[in-house]
């Protein structure tokens, strides 16, 4: 699929990697609409690419419904390409001090994490099955944000690490579905990044977590993911994958 002049949603992109995504796609040549929890973000990410923005939290369906409707509305019909960088990454043991259960931290991770993409999944796919296919027989391609963790999560990440197994066990079965309708799904699981998370941490912490990372040895580049959306949509032979990017690291227990 050919990035330039097709619409494009970007749930999550109001910093981070989907800030990152979002620009990327827009110096490409693609119509954005940025989607964030936090309104104010995405209104500034917008500003920059000269795209719209919409305020919706991904584990409230009807309010991914109406960020999709609203981006139908901008482009004159469904993006082609969607993807959904939201997500948080809450952490605790399943029990920790005191004999204290983390339950509640587990069912909110689930729900924004794996029910939030599987939100955005479903209503862009939605829209996708009713445009006109291109040269390639595309109508549209999504991809979804896993982690690492989903495949070596470490202590006190059971709810984070589930929840981007979930996403990241959604890419085939998503994507033999979307099959018939000419829709493609990949997911990324990526590694260490220097995102706000990340720059909250002390010098000695990040020095920490970067002597995991095999080569290059330091944290990825938002731009990086950005780049890797961007490859995805352009080949149309990737499909149903899942796709480390984490500069061979793998995390250790804790």
């Amino acid at each position: 699929m050919n990035i330039e002049g097709i619409g494009a949603i970007v749930v999550g992109g109001g910093s981070g990697l989907g800030a990152a995504t979002a620009r990327h796609l827009a110096e490409r040549g693609a119509d954005v609409t940025v989607v964030d929890r936090d309104g104010d973000r995405a209104a500034q990410v917008a500003a920059e690419v000269l795209g719209h923005s919409v305020q919706a939290d991904v584990s409230v369906a009807e309010e991914v419904a109406a960020a999709v409707t609203t981006a139908m509305a901008r482009f004159g019909q469904a993006p082609r390409l969607a993807v959904n960088c939201a997500g948080i990454a809450d952490a605790a043991r399943i029990v920790g001090r005191e004999g204290k259960t983390s339950v509640p931290l587990f069912r909110r991770v689930i729900e924004v994490n794996l029910i939030g993409t599987y939100n955005v999944m479903s209503y862009a796919a939605q829209g996708m099955m009713d445009l006109p296919p291109l040269e390639t027989g595309e109508r549209g391609v999504i991809v979804n944000t896993a982690s690492i963790a989903y495949e070596d999560g470490q202590m006190g990440q059971t709810a984070y690490a589930a929840s981007k197994g979930g996403v990241a066990a959604m890419s085939l079965p998503a994507a033999r579905e979307m099959a018939r309708m000419g829709v493609r799904v990949c997911a990324i699981a990526p590694g260490l990044f220097e995102t706000p998370m990340m720059a909250g941490l002390p010098e000695d912490v990040v020095a920490g977590i970067t002597a995991n990372v095999q080569f290059p040895p330091r944290l990825g580049a938002p731009e990086e993911y950005a780049r890797l959306v961007a490859h995805i949509a352009e080949n149309s032979y990737l499909n149903g994958e899942t796709i480390r990017l984490d500069g061979a690291t793998r995390l250790p227990p804790r």
